[in-house]
């Protein structure tokens, strides 16, 4: 081995300007290992190595480092598309939006001095509750006097009715007068017509003549019977009118009375429905005229008016679900739903409509009323008041 290894050593001595030599002979130690000869160390630079293996690390970090960023952005776009599809695209929203109420204003029907006033600004009444109470006794006065002529009336009907009972009375009597009457007329008739058929042989003259005369006397008191009976039967309708007229008197005076106990009623002007109290402008002792207005009673169901763009408009629909932030009370949320949708934009309501027909036009996106009515505003913590700022966001999709 010894002998060979020596052979290989002095073959690369005497030929070591012969290139391919050297390397097919590698330089080998006894113990089998390579041996690095001075030319190799000479041809690489020291350090070189070292050098290469920091180059390629910064180059596979900015690799890593792009990978990560395309990554995060594909993630982030991926995050956004969500956001959008899931929270914004099904959605329609407005800060042009309101709530809104049927403020009652409160009015007295009645002329009259205050003198009692019951409630303060911004208190919560409930329907029916006294809110202030104007003088009563110039009413209570017409009511009492009312009442009398009222009673006055009904005396006068009864007293009608009387009479009428009375005259139906006479009308009976005075037609059994005519019926002796005629009894009697036809008795003195059948009495002359015997002694006219006898003739004069077997009665006197005197007797004759009595005759006729008692017959003409009957047929006579026949005729005033009748006449009795006319007379009683035409009291009997004066009568009838009578009541009538009293009847109706009777009536006016209740009407009268009625409305007496309606005008002693008006005095106290109550609530006619349940909120709060707001424009106060009576204090006590105030004289008030009827239509004066005293203040106005917000009631507690209130709605949201929203005015959306008319683009906005294609999918929404009665019913859909609303939610709804109110700009005075940022930490609740409010839910609610599309109750109508106006028939008209909020412009062509205006007091001064646009006139589009005049020449000159610049189209302008319009904007149209939407009702949303709100499920739930009984919380007490929160009041909402007409003329609030809200936003609204309907979901469309």
């Amino acid at each position: 081995m010894e002998t060979e290894l020596n052979e290989i050593m002095n073959a690369a001595t005497l030929n070591h300007d012969n290139a391919p030599m050297r390397k097919l002979l590698p330089a080998v130690e006894p113990n089998g290992h390579r041996l690095i000869e001075p030319e190799e160390l000479l041809d690489k630079p020291i350090g070189k190595p070292a050098a290469e293996s920091k180059t390629t690390t910064p180059k596979k970090n900015n690799r890593r480092m792009q990978l990560f960023v395309g990554i995060a952005a594909v993630g982030l776009l991926a995050a956004t598309a969500f956001y959008y599809d899931k929270f914004i695209a099904p959605y329609e929203s407005t800060d042009d939006a309101f709530i809104e109420a049927d403020a009652t204003p409160i009015a007295p029907q009645v002329a009259g001095q205050v003198v009692r006033l019951l409630v303060n600004d911004n208190q919560e009444v409930k329907a029916n509750d006294l809110l202030l109470e104007i003088d009563p006794r110039e009413f209570q006065a017409k009511v009492d006097q009312t009442r009398a002529n009222l009673a006055a009336a009904q005396s006068r009907l009864e007293q009608a009715n009387a009479q009428y009972a009375v005259d139906l009375a006479k009308v009976d009597q005075e037609k059994a007068n005519v019926v002796a009457a005629e009894a009697q007329a036809a008795y003195a008739a059948a009495d002359l017509k015997r002694y006219q058929s006898v003739g004069s042989r077997a009665v006197s003259e005197s007797q004759l003549d009595l005759a006729g005369t008692q017959a003409r006397s009957t047929a006579a008191q026949v005729d005033a019977a009748r006449d009795k009976e006319f007379s009683a039967e035409a009291q009997a309708k004066l009568d009838k009118a009578n009541i009538q007229s009293a009847s109706a008197e009777v009536a006016l005076n209740e009407a009268n009375v009625r409305q007496a106990e309606l005008d002693l009623s008006y005095t106290k002007v109550t609530a006619p429905v349940s909120g709060f109290v707001t424009h106060r402008g009576v204090d006590n002792g105030a004289y008030v005229q009827p239509g004066q207005n005293l203040l106005a009673v917000m009631p507690h169901k209130v709605w949201v008016i929203a005015n959306f763009k008319e683009t906005q408009l294609a999918h929404m629909r009665v019913g859909q679900p609303v939610r709804v932030k109110v700009d005075a009370y940022p930490q609740a949320r409010f839910t609610g739903h599309v109750d109508s949708i106006q028939a008209g934009t909020g412009a062509r309501f205006s007091l001064l409509p646009p006139e589009n027909a005049t020449g000159n036009y610049v189209k302008v996106v319009q904007r149209v009323p939407v009702k949303i009515v709100l499920d739930d505003v009984a919380n007490p913590y929160f009041v909402l008041g007409a003329g609030m700022s809200v936003v609204p966001e309907v979901r469309v999709k």
